[in-house]
C-alpha cells in the first residue's frame, strides 16, 4: 500500500510557518494548540505556497528555503500609492509603519503598509509584506482529511 500524498484541492491538517531567510517567523502555528485546516485552492494559503505542498506525505516536517520568485516575487512600484486623506476613514488613526487593511469598493480588503503621512495624503505599499524576500516555508502535513 502507498502512502496517499497532497494533491491539488485536498482538505489538509497542516503545522506551518512563515519567516525571511534566517530571520523571526513571521507566522507560525507550530506551538498552538490545534493545526490549521486548509483546502488547497480556496485562497486560504498563497498558491505560490501551495505549489510546494503537492506529494508532500503526511508526518514529515519540510523547510523549503525559496528565493522572492518562487515565493512572493518582487515588489512593483505601481503597487505602491499616495492616497489623499479625504478618501479614508476620517476616524482612523495612522502610524508610519503600521499595516492596515482598506475595504475595496467590491467588499474585499487589501492589506497596505503606511510608510508616509502626509497633510492631506498617506503613502501605502500594497506589496505583500514578505516581497523581495528570499523566506523559509516550514511545513507538516498532519493529515489529509
Amino acid at each position: 500500500m502507498t502512502l496517499r500524498t497532497v494533491a491539488p484541492g485536498d482538505t489538509l491538517e497542516i503545522r506551518y510557518a512563515l519567516r525571511p531567510r534566517g530571520g523571526e517567523d513571521i507566522i507560525s502555528n507550530f506551538d498552538d494548540p490545534e493545526p490549521d485546516t486548509v483546502t488547497l485552492g480556496d485562497g486560504t494559503l498563497a498558491p505560490m505556497l501551495e505549489q510546494w505542498l503537492i506529494d508532500l506525505p503526511p508526518g514529515e516536517r519540510h523547510v523549503f528555503l525559496l528565493d522572492p520568485w518562487q515565493s512572493f516575487g518582487a515588489s512593483q512600484p505601481e503597487l505602491i500609492q499616495t492616497l489623499p486623506s479625504s478618501d479614508l476613514p476620517a476616524d482612523m488613526t495612522f502610524e508610519v509603519d503600521q499595516l492596515f487593511e482598506f475595504s475595496l469598493p467590491n467588499g474585499e480588503t487589501l492589506a497596505g503598509h503606511i510608510l508616509e503621512i502626509g497633510d492631506a495624503s498617506i503613502k501605502v505599499d500594497f506589496n505583500h509584506p514578505l516581497a523581495d524576500l528570499s523566506i523559509e516555508f516550514e511545513v507538516e502535513i498532519i493529515r489529509i482529511l
